[in-house]
């Protein structure tokens, strides 16, 4: 299979090379564009359209939130690259692949490098051969991207990812949504409504106005009231499932039952 075409855009020369050498190690990978501006990204975006991009945020101009707005929805991955854990959040809402925070180690870099290339081997196994057809531009339509795996939340005065397959459950509480793993809560800056949007809905699943919860922490289902049930979690927590979301709760869980 022919390499993974890959964008470097960032403002500053030291930042290029050191990605630009990073991706030359990987024997799966091939640079194609190097750009030091968001213009001239998505002008050189409309020829090429790569299959990965490597965007830094903070930009003269056009910044890297505004170029990934500018490209959303096409058949590129975009990963977001900053020294700044703030924008952690907003590139969760922006629905890129995966965010760099600077200073990132080898390790880190090569993680999502192959998290990135599965992604792309599993959603267009023909990327890169010689039969790829010739790109359309930005605005042109393309199979919709897979939800992601990982959500920022702010702990202690930092930015850390949560794993999702790691969480319980998602609770509304006011205009946030309170993240649940273990013992561990976070608040997550998004409505219920915008989280269960890029949620997969293969492992999460909304059964009350107020909670999303993963299907792979449910034990049990217990009879309520006037239809109602409760679901049981593995930890024992328990939450109100309502009528209105009953079936599609028993259409990934009771096929078949008796």
């Amino acid at each position: 299979m022919s390499p993974v075409r890959i964008f470097i855009v960032d403002d500053e020369a030291l930042a290029r090379t050191r990605l630009r050498r990073l991706v030359s190690l990987d024997p799966d990978c091939q640079l194609v564009g190097e750009y030091a501006n968001g213009g001239d990204t998505i002008a050189a975006y409309r020829r090429v359209q790569p299959d990965l991009v490597f965007l830094d945020v903070q930009m003269p101009g056009m910044d890297g939130f505004e170029v990934a707005r500018a490209i959303a929805g096409t058949r590129s991955l975009v990963i977001l690259v900053s020294a700044h854990a703030d924008y952690a959040l907003r590139a969760f809402e922006a629905d890129v692949f995966d965010y760099l925070l600077k200073p990132f180690g080898r390790g880190r870099f090569y993680e999502s490098l192959r998290r990135a290339k599965a992604r792309l081997a599993c959603e267009r196994p023909g990327v890169g051969t010689g039969d790829r057809r010739q790109a359309g531009p930005v605005t042109a339509p393309s199979p919709q991207r897979s939800a992601p795996d990982r959500i920022a939340v702010k702990k202690k005065g930092s930015m850390v990812f949560v794993k999702l397959e790691e969480v319980d459950w998602f609770g509304a509480a006011d205009n946030y949504v309170m993240l649940h793993r273990g013992r561990e809560t976070h608040l997550v800056r998004a409505t219920m409504m915008e989280l269960e949007s890029k949620l997969d809905p293969a492992r999460f699943l909304r059964v009350h106005r107020s909670a999303i919860v993963n299907l792979d922490r449910i034990k049990e289902l217990r009879p309520w009231f006037r239809g109602d049930y409760l679901v049981i979690l593995r930890d024992g927590t328990e939450l109100r499932l309502s009528k209105n979301h009953r079936g599609n709760l028993e259409a990934h869980l009771l096929l078949g039952a008796a």
